[in-house]
C-alpha cells in the first residue's frame, strides 16, 4: 500500500521546512536509507532519508518551497498504484513558495539563496552536499562547473576546495560591500528570510516581550584567569579558551544556585537538576546555540574539545537537534569582537543568559603607585518571573569568585 511521506519535525523549534533539493524524481525506485531530499530547517540543512521501499509516485513540494511540519512531501508505493485518495484523505497545508522567488529589488542585484544554485550532473536534480553548496556560494563559484568525486558524482567539500576558476571568473565573482549607485540614485536589496532567521525573530520576540527582563552588571578581574589559562594550556591536550573557562565557572556556580538553573513553565517553575550550558555561535544567516551537556561534570579540556567540535558542526550546518537543544543556561560572548559590554535577550526555556564582553587592560592606583590590571564586564539578563534580583546577584558573586580564582572551580 502506498505511504505518504510527511515533513518531519527535525528540531524542537521547527514549524516548517524548506526543500533545498530533491535527490529523487517521480518514477525512481526507492529503498530504505535512500536520501530523498535535503531539507533546510531553522537550525541546519539535513538529509531526509526514506524508511520505505517502492517507487516515488508523487512529489508534493517543489524545490525552493516550504511546507509545515506534518505536511505532505511525497508518496511512495508500487508502480502504477493509485494514491490520489491519500492526498484527499490527508491534505497538507499548502506549501508556500520561498520569498526569494518573488523578492523585488530596485536598482540592485537580487539576492539568490544557496539552495537555488543549479548543478549540471546529467539530470535535473542537484547532486551536492549542503556544505559544498554553501562554500561555493560564499566563494562565488558556479557549482554547475564542478565535477563531483562523491558517490554518484555528488559534489562534496573537497571538490569545491580544490576548484581553481579562471582569473577572469574569479574577478567577476568578487563580492562588493555594497552595489555602486550613481550619485542621487536610491536603491535597495530585499533579502529573503531563511528558516533560521524566521525562528530567531519569533522566539526572541516572544522572549523579550513575554519575559520581564532585568539586568545585573559586574566587573571581574581577569589577571589570575589569564595566568591560569596559560598554565592550563601547557598541559591540556586541547587549547582552552576564556569562553571554555567561563562555561566551566557558570556550570560550577549553577550547581550552587539551582534557582538560576530554572525555567518558567507558566503555572510552575522547573528547577533543573542537570546543568546544560548553551554557548551562542554567530553564523552568516543567524544564530545557533550548541549545548554542552552536563558541563559541571566535565573537565576544562573536555569542555574545550566539545565546544570546538560543536562550533565546527554549527558553522558547517551539520549540527544535529540533540546538540542544540536542552539548554538550562546560556552564554553569549562578544568579547572576541572587541565588544566591551552588552545585554542579551534570554534564550527560552532558560531563566537567565550571561553576556560576556572583552578583557580590557585598565590603569589602577595601588597605594602611591599606578599599576595595570585586566578586567572583563559581564551582564546577567534574568526572567523576573523565576529569578529575583538577590538570587541573580548571589549567583554573580559566586561566578566572580570562580573566575577570579580558577583553582576553586577545579577542586
Amino acid at each position: 500500500m502506498a505511504e505518504v511521506i510527511r515533513m518531519p519535525r527535525l528540531s524542537d523549534t521547527m514549524t516548517e521546512g524548506k526543500i533545498v533539493s530533491w535527490n529523487k524524481k517521480v518514477g525512481d525506485k526507492i529503498k530504505p536509507g535512500d536520501v530523498l531530499a535535503e531539507v533546510e530547517t531553522d537550525k541546519a540543512t539535513m538529509e531526509l532519508e526514506s524508511y520505505n521501499e517502492g517507487v516515488l509516485l508523487h512529489i508534493g513540494v517543489a524545490a525552493g518551497s516550504a511546507v509545515i511540519v506534518e505536511g505532505i512531501l511525497a508518496v511512495i508505493g508500487k508502480e502504477g498504484e493509485e494514491f490520489q485518495s491519500l492526498l484527499t484523505d490527508a491534505p497538507a497545508a499548502p506549501a508556500k513558495q520561498d520569498s526569494s522567488a518573488a523578492a523585488p529589488a530596485a536598482s540592485t542585484p537580487s539576492q539568490t539563496p544557496v539552495a537555488a544554485a543549479p548543478v549540471a550532473n546529467g539530470d535535473d536534480r542537484i547532486k551536492a552536499s549542503p556544505l559544498a553548496k554553501k562554500i561555493a556560494a560564499d566563494k562565488g563559484i558556479d557549482i554547475a562547473a564542478l565535477m563531483g568525486s562523491g558517490d554518484g558524482g555528488r559534489i562534496v567539500k573537497k571538490d569545491v576546495d580544490q576548484y581553481t576558476p579562471a582569473a577572469s571568473a574569479t574577478k567577476a565573482a568578487a563580492p562588493a560591500a555594497m552595489p555602486f549607485m550613481p550619485a542621487g540614485t536610491e536603491g535597495f536589496t530585499d533579502i529573503p528570510l531563511t528558516s533560521m532567521r524566521k525562528t530567531i525573530a519569533r522566539r526572541l520576540s516572544e522572549s523579550m516581550f513575554g519575559a520581564p527582563h532585568f539586568y545585573l552588571n559586574m566587573e571581574i578581574n581577569m589577571d589570575n584567569a589569564m595566568a591560569a589559562r596559560t598554565a592550563i594550556n601547557e598541559v591540556s591536550p586541547v587549547k582552552v579558551s576564556f569562553n571554555d573557562m567561563i562555561i566551566k565557572a557558570c556550570a560550577a556556580a549553577l550547581r550552587q544556585h539551582p534557582d538560576v538553573n530554572s525555567s518558567w513553565m507558566g503555572d510552575y517553575i522547573r528547577q533543573n537538576h542537570h546543568v546544560h550550558i548553551g554557548s551562542a555561535v554567530a553564523m552568516p544567516d543567524g544564530l545557533i546555540v550548541p549545548v554542552i551537556k552536563f558541563a559541571d561534570q566535565k573537565s576544562l579540556s573536555q569542555i574545550a574539545a566539545e565546544t570546538k567540535s560543536l562550533y565546527a558542526k554549527a558553522k558547517d550546518k551539520k549540527i544535529q537537534p540533540a546538540e542544540f537543544t536542552g539548554n538550562t543556561f546560556t552564554i553569549s560572548n562578544l568579547g572576541m569582537m572587541d565588544i566591551e559590554e552588552f545585554t542579551a535577550i534570554i534564550n527560552p526555556p532558560d531563566s537567565c543568559i550571561l553576556a560576556v564582553g572583552r578583557i580590557k587592560e585598565v590603569v589602577i592606583k595601588k597605594g602611591d603607585k599606578f599599576d595595570v590590571t585586566n578586567v572583563m564586564k559581564i551582564t546577567l539578563s534574568c526572567d523576573h518571573r523565576s529569578v529575583d534580583g538577590a538570587v541573580g546577584a548571589s549567583f554573580l558573586q559566586t561566578l566572580k569568585k570562580f573566575i577570579e580564582n580558577p583553582v576553586t572551580m577545579l577542586v
